[in-house]
């Protein structure tokens, strides 16, 4: 049935195995690559620190304005590289867990996907779902990608659209479109409302607590560039996907379309059986609620990874017993679903590591000194572009939002006083700055791992983005520009 979506063209003979790899380095290679860079960085910048006081709004530690001073320098050697992997996940000398449990929780995902897959459910599922979207299929990407539009922008959706890959890619492939809209869809969905964050706690709340504003400040403004920005983002996807059921061969990813289909379709592509028994009933509706208790729970409980590991922990062996599966099937498809997603949880300790390494080498505040340098004496145009892109090279840096915020905010909000810029403005310039590079940065994890589940390169993805990454970037730079003047 699902072939008949799909314009049958003659595309050039391949190896499906083959043609899931490509010339361009690994995601592995590529974060081990640039965490020798960062390192190679510790030696030539100075090291340096500002002083730092609790801030009880934003519950963490700030840097404290005209405090900065040259420290001895701590470069990174050959040693601290090779460490840098696994400090990712804990620091080898305290224990302190770094990304562990982000890493812990990709894996208990990967085990609950492995379960659900077992029960034949999802497969059956798919079909029924062709089977009622049938001529329709293409309202699937506006209205994905504004709900995960709302999750970015009211609670900074992030981690948690990993879990939604593996599910909703087949969907994609099967309606006639290419595992690039599939990612897009998540990716890019969930990353616009970021870009745009309203009330989202981790990027707004916190940096307009640090830059000493109500965190509402702004709010219109913000409104405009989540608005605009999921029209120009929908739009972009809704025409690349027509374009490739058109004609696949136009996809980014065409060479490996039999691969994909085959690995995500599972070869059941032909079969016409659509009706869900009632065990399958019941695993889908299991799946479901397990992702809204996860979205309630993360969004209105303080819930973070290991609650939410637990929880597709629980809910594997919930699908198990009902679907009668047995305990060696059970467990048996458990740890071959987690063994599906180790190469996520193993990129997610690499994309840490680069940051430890610039912790540890000490140059994260001398950067963010020289910006205050720079920006210093600017009117206003020129301090709020110039603002957003130095917001933009220290994102490729420091991807967390949050954590860019509490580092950024301290320092280079008070600026804008001296620009006649409102320190709101400069909050937007740094929200929309981290969510437009967290749409391509290999520093976080999100975008690696999310790459690695949709089995698409890192240079397939930039030859798709790009278009879209130059049409938001100067959107961007129209709504703050216009918003300097206001």
């Amino acid at each position: 049935m699902w072939r008949n979506h799909v314009k049958d063209e003659k595309l050039p003979p391949s190896n499906p195995e083959e043609d899931l790899a490509t010339r361009f380095p690994t995601a592995y290679s590529i974060l081990f690559l640039l965490i020798i860079l960062v390192a190679a960085l510790t030696w030539i910048i100075p090291a340096g620190q500002y002083e730092r006081s609790m801030n009880e709004e934003v519950g963490r530690e700030v840097a404290v304005p005209g405090t900065y001073e040259t420290v001895d320098s701590n470069p990174q050697g050959f040693v601290d590289v090779m460490l840098a992997p696994t400090a990712g996940f804990y620091d080898p000398e305290s224990y302190a867990a770094n990304a562990i449990d982000v890493a812990l929780f990709v894996l208990f995902l990967g085990g609950f996907l492995g379960v659900i897959n077992a029960t034949g459910a999802i497969d059956t599922g798919i079909r029924n779902v062709m089977h009622r979207l049938e001529g329709r299929e293409i309202w699937m990407i506006p209205i994905l990608m504004t709900l995960f539009a709302l999750g970015g922008t009211t609670y900074g959706m992030a981690e948690e659209t990993l879990a939604f890959y593996a599910i909703l890619i087949p969907i994609i492939i099967a309606a006639g479109y290419d595992a690039v809209t599939g990612v897009a869809v998540i990716l890019i969905g969930a990353g616009i409302g970021v870009l745009g964050s309203t009330i989202n706690p981790f990027a707004t709340v916190i940096a307009s607590n640090a830059a000493n504003i109500p965190f509402t400040d702004g709010i219109v403004l913000r409104l405009v560039l989540l608005i605009g920005g999921l029209m120009i983002c929908a739009g972009y996807v809704m025409r690349y996907a027509k374009r490739v059921k058109a004609d696949p061969t136009r996809s980014v990813v065409a060479k490996q379309r039999d691969a994909h289909r085959k690995l995500f379709l599972q070869g059941h592509d032909e079969l016409e059986n659509f009706d869900l028994s009632g065990t399958q009933k019941i695993t889908l509706i299991i799946f479901a609620l397990t992702f809204i208790v996860m979205i309630w729970g993360v969004s209105s409980q303080g819930w973070w990874m290991a609650k939410m590991g637990s929880l597709f922990f629980g809910s594997a062996i919930l699908v198990g017993l009902v679907a009668r599966l047995g305990e060696k099937k059970l467990t048996g498809s458990f740890v071959d679903g987690a063994r599906d997603l180790l190469g996520v949880a193993l990129v997610v300790g690499l994309a840490r590591g680069i940051v430890v390494i610039m912790e540890q080498g000490m140059i994260a505040d001398s950067i963010l000194h020289s910006a205050e340098s720079t920006l210093g004496g600017l009117p206003e145009l020129a301090f709020i572009n110039l603002m957003f892109w130095i917001e933009v090279g220290m994102s490729f840096f420091v991807p967390s939002s949050s954590g860019l915020a509490v580092l950024s905010m301290p320092i280079l909000a008070p600026l804008g006083d001296f620009a006649n810029v409102g320190r709101d403005l400069v909050v937007t310039a740094y929200q929309s700055a981290n969510g437009l590079v967290n749409l391509i940065n290999p520093t976080f994890a999100v975008v690696v791992g999310g790459l690695a589940i949709g089995r698409v390169s890192y240079d397939r993805w930039l030859i798709f983005i790009w278009p879209l990454l130059l049409i938001l970037t100067v959107f961007i730079s129209v709504v703050i520009s216009i918003g300097a003047f206001l």
